[in-house]
């Protein structure tokens, strides 16, 4: 069995939130939302490690259009931020569209209908599904992958491990001996919570962190009941903290002279909270402020100065069955190994395969790296508009505000479509070409070129970061220009079955797929 809707969405977090409240508030219900998990919520849902919260204050890490007064805390944690994006859903009347436990495998566009076909795995039930739809809208995001080192010896451990987004809470580390591999953002969070409870710790730190103060604090009624009498204020709190995340995001993208200001305030607070100049210099990172991703912490880097945890700077050479040797030639022994590796950041879209044109694959596509117009859409695949894709992330700022941008742009395709059965939109290599090179070329001057990190992939390009304000690419999605696109039509006459497509532009008739022509549309 077939199910067909006008426009389908690949996971349930922010992003496919985003994309469906914007459908159903324009009048689009014939949407559904495939999600792999039993519950919504993207990352959110799946990282439960202790200290698990958000570096973007709440006010700004919520939707415009679903203002809360009931957030407990500047910078919410992981079960506040779960249970409001649980809240919205339920307020817009979205859980009716999403199918739960719906992974997605393949995804293939058929020019002879101008619909996608994608499939899932199987569900309970054992039996995979398929579904149709004009607009295959993926929103799986940038970091839903976890991804694990490539370490010699990592299957050969005999004691517990496991990766951070994937927290073992079954795992008791009341006083157990254990290693943590990473010190990223999620290490940031968690190693002060474990801290008190392990009977050793040892920290292996690949680059030091620029960490800032995380100026946090509880809400109290003082602060919710002005909220709740007068809603207007909730978007003036809300628009404080965009102006300094619009003049962070700045600092790191455009006026690059501006970072020492930040530098020295990381500063400050390394000096203020470690004490030892040894272990102060072993925390001090040797690259631009910036060029990694900033990091807010009041407690890590007094957890690091505590009498049971050793900070590790050698270099990994492989895991053996009792734990982990380092270049010196020591081996820490260990019952536990915490794995704070981060994301397969730069693998958009994957595992799924995705097939448009003429069969051709995404990852083909993207051999050199993911690249999209607008970060939206790909040439070649019709009808397929990215969520949170390529070059939409940012250095600073609210992921949230960029997402509502792109399901405002996303939302008129799939009116266009809906308004015309039989076509597709593909957008023009020319339109995505001038796109790329425009944000290329503006990246070339961010921090972000000056060092090795997951928002650059093997080839040295800048894959994941958008190099201006969060207002600016809002502008820019403002409208979709039909000109950025070739507007195919299902040809209804074909007496082969197989279907053709033209070029709707021109007039000129497309190939029947599996021909040697050139496809136009």
């Amino acid at each position: 069995m077939t199910t067909r809707s006008t426009a389908l969405i690949v996971g349930a977090g922010f992003g496919g939130l985003a994309i469906a409240i914007e459908l159903r508030r324009r009048g689009i219900d014939d949407f559904v939302i495939l999600e792999k998990a039993d519950d919504l919520g993207g990352v959110w849902r799946e990282n439960t490690y202790p200290g698990a919260g958000c570096d973007v204050p709440s006010p700004l890490y919520s939707f415009s259009f679903a203002h809360t007064p009931r957030w407990p805390r500047r910078y919410a944690l992981q079960p506040d931020i779960q249970a409001y994006l649980q809240r919205v859903a339920r307020d817009f009347d979205i859980l009716r569209h999403i199918r739960f436990g719906r992974e997605v495998t393949e995804a293939e566009f058929d020019e002879t209908t101008a619909r996608w076909r994608v499939s899932t795995a199987g569900t309970g039930a054992g039996e995979p599904e398929l579904f149709e739809a004009s607009a295959f809208i993926p929103a799986v995001g940038q970091l839903s992958r976890p991804a694990m080192p490539d370490i010699p010896g990592i299957d050969e451990f005999t004691g517990t491990a496991f990766h951070s987004a994937e927290w073992n809470h079954d795992c008791d580390l009341e006083g157990k001996r254990v290693a943590v591999i990473g010190t990223g953002a999620s290490a940031i969070q968690f190693v002060p919570e474990i801290q008190p409870k392990v009977a050793h710790l040892s920290v292996f730190q690949r680059s030091a962190q620029h960490i800032l103060p995380r100026r946090d604090h509880a809400y109290d009624r003082w602060y919710h009941a002005p909220l709740r009498a007068v809603p207007a204020l909730q978007k003036l709190d809300r628009f404080g903290f965009w102006l300094y995340t619009e003049f962070a995001q700045s600092c790191m993208s455009r006026w690059t002279a501006l970072t020492p200001v930040f530098r020295l305030q990381t500063a400050r607070h390394l000096r203020t909270q470690v004490a030892d100049p040894a272990l102060r210099t072993a925390l001090t990172p040797d690259y631009t402020l910036g060029c990694k991703r900033v990091l807010f912490s009041n407690d890590y880097l007094p957890a690091i100065t505590q009498s049971n945890v050793d900070l590790v700077t050698d270099d990994i050479t492989e895991i053996t069955p009792g734990g982990v040797r380092t270049a010196d030639g020591t081996e820490h022994e260990v019952d536990v190994i915490v794995y704070g590796t981060g994301f397969a950041a730069l693998e958009l879209l994957a595992p799924m395969t995705i097939r448009g044109l003429r069969g051709r694959e995404l990852t083909e596509a993207w051999s050199e790296g993911a690249r999209a117009h607008l970060g939206i859409t790909v040439p070649g695949f019709p009808n397929m508009f990215l969520m949170y894709g390529p070059n939409t992330n940012l250095g600073g700022g609210s992921i949230v505000y960029m997402l509502e941008s792109q399901a405002r742009y996303v939302r008129a395709a799939v009116q266009r479509l809906a308004a015309r059965p039989g076509r597709f939109l593909d957008v023009r290599p020319e339109a995505e070409r001038a796109w790329d090179a425009m944000v290329q070329s503006r990246l070339a001057r961010s921090v972000w070129t000056r060092c090795h990190s997951w928002y650059r992939n093997a080839h040295g390009r800048v894959v994941s970061n958008w190099p201006g304000r969060t207002r600016e690419y809002r502008l820019r999605t403002r409208t979709l220009d039909p000109a950025d696109f070739r507007i195919g039509v299902v040809s209804r006459g074909d007496t082969t079955g197989a279907g053709s497509s033209r070029d709707d532009t021109t007039g000129i008739a497309a190939a029947t797929p599996g021909t040697s022509e050139e496809v136009t549309a």
